[in-house]
């Protein structure tokens, strides 16, 4: 199996691992790994595909201007989302969940303009973190159908803001990166468990 097959089937695996877990239900969520980096190649998921049946063949090459150089569909409508975390953070892979705790703490925090995450042990599975001390603030960017400006947006804040380690689209989802997919699947885990316990303590879901 060549070098890109093999991460297609390693994001694969990613995606029903975290269908099975509720994050990416039906054709939510979308993810992207870094198959060259000069010129830049990336496999990225088709868009509109259920993520509990993920394969290696609904992920599609492009470039670095979204351009489809391999595979049959078209790429996610976030693609640039993905292109401007890569090129702000050289990450290795972008995963992005749609979980219950992360649209409910969007909406919920959406007029603060960001979510702080503080005092856990569980913020020490974050690259570079030493101390549960760390003060994590996730960005909480208004959702838009208008990726352009989206994902400008998006790109000018990581470019200004080396610290955070995802971000927040209100009442859709997280965003989060890696140098690779292992790091990259290590921050959604985290990040999904520190949702869920910050929802659960400020009384949402009863």
């Amino acid at each position: 199996m060549g070098q890109d097959q093999d991460l297609s089937r390693q994001l694969a695996d990613v995606g029903r691992q975290f269908h099975a877990r509720g994050w990416v239900l039906g054709t939510s969520g979308n993810f992207s790994a870094v198959l060259q980096p000069e010129p830049l190649r990336l496999a990225i998921t088709v868009s509109g595909i259920d993520k509990g049946a993920l394969v290696p063949e609904q992920f599609l090459e492009i470039g670095a201007d979204g351009e489809v150089l391999r595979g049959a569909g078209r790429p996610s409508d976030e693609t640039r989302l993905h292109l401007a975390v890569i090129r702000t953070r050289k990450a290795g892979a972008v995963l992005h969940t749609h979980s219950v705790w992360s649209t409910i703490l969007s909406r919920a925090h959406g007029d603060k303009g960001g979510l702080t995450l503080s005092g856990y042990e569980m913020l020490k599975g974050l690259s570079g973190v030493k101390t549960h001390e760390h003060r994590e603030l996730l960005p909480i960017f208004e959702n838009s159908q208008d990726m352009g400006t989206l994902s400008a947006a998006v790109e000018a804040r990581l470019a200004a803001d080396p610290l955070p380690h995802g971000f927040l689209l209100r009442g859709h989802g997280l965003y989060t990166w890696g140098r690779d997919l292992a790091e990259a699947r290590r921050h959604v885990e985290i990040f999904e468990f520190l949702l869920e316990v910050a929802g659960r303590s400020a009384g949402f879901g009863g």
